[in-house]
């Protein structure tokens, strides 16, 4: 068993309940597919729990924009940026410079066999977007699951569900948030820790159960691997008063946590 986060978004409280209920399961192997920061009032301590708590980390476009420059960002989201920047920048040198590093030397994605773990997408790692209504959208579709070998594991619209290759969406709550990978390509897309958007503002990730080979070791290829939609209730009223109180965070970053939106 493993487990797979994604889209902290500097949201400690979430990501101290998702860990929690990560280790209550008896799994030690996380994985983050990015975005632990931006938006968010804790960018330190998310860093700092990422880089304790999880195995592999892969880089989100967040984070990219806080090492380098927003690019395509709303003018709320890149003032989080360059607050979260200046948070990196003051008041811990030695600890600022560990965030530092372990940021700049996240992967783009990471490949095992049959499975690829990716922020955005197959085609464009860092910052594409998979909606559910790009179901419709045959041809991207049909790009994206060409550069996948059997299952990709996604977050960056906050949307938690599974994509099939003849161009089905299935939400969490339609499949009784399992379900069980076979032969056929699909991508999963985790869903948001720290800023969920489908409307449910509990704090979602998975756990993924790999079958076994028979020697004790997992082998998606060739054997069973049921996926787990989790979600966990947090105090999203303390990281909204904690948005409140910095001038730099927009009012609707903390809003919007009460909603799931």
């Amino acid at each position: 068993m493993r487990a797979i986060i994604s889209d902290i978004h500097g949201n400690l409280e979430a990501l101290e309940a998702v860990l929690a209920d990560i280790r209550e399961q008896g799994i030690d192997v996380v994985f983050c597919l990015g975005d632990i920061i931006g938006y968010g009032p804790n960018p330190r301590e998310c860093i700092d729990a990422v880089m304790e708590s999880c195995q592999v980390t892969i880089l989100g476009n967040h984070d990219q924009a806080a090492l380098f420059d927003p690019e395509g960002f709303n003018a709320g989201a890149e003032r989080a940026i360059f607050w979260t920047r200046h948070m990196l920048e003051t008041g811990d040198p030695d600890g600022n410079e560990r965030r530092w590093e372990f940021l700049g030397e996240l992967p783009r994605m990471r490949r095992e066999p049959k499975l690829l773990f990716v922020h955005g997408s197959a085609r464009n790692p860092l910052s594409e977007y998979v909606f559910p209504e790009d179901v419709y959208n045959q041809r991207k579709m049909e790009r994206i699951f060409s550069l996948v070998d059997r299952y990709c594991f996604q977050g960056h619209t906050h949307i938690p569900g599974v994509f099939t290759e003849n161009l089905n969406f299935h939400s969490p709550d339609e499949i009784d948030y399992k379900y069980e990978l076979g032969d056929e390509k699909v991508l999963i897309n985790v869903g948001s820790v720290g800023q969920p958007r489908d409307g449910d503002n509990r704090a979602a990730y998975i756990v993924i159960e790999e079958g076994d080979d028979g020697n004790g070791s997992p082998d998606a290829g060739d054997n069973p691997v049921t996926v787990q939609f989790r979600r966990v209730p947090y105090d999203f009223e303390k990281t909204i008063s904690k948005i409140y109180d910095i001038a730099e965070l927009d009012n609707f970053l903390g809003d919007r946590l009460r909603d799931g939106r």
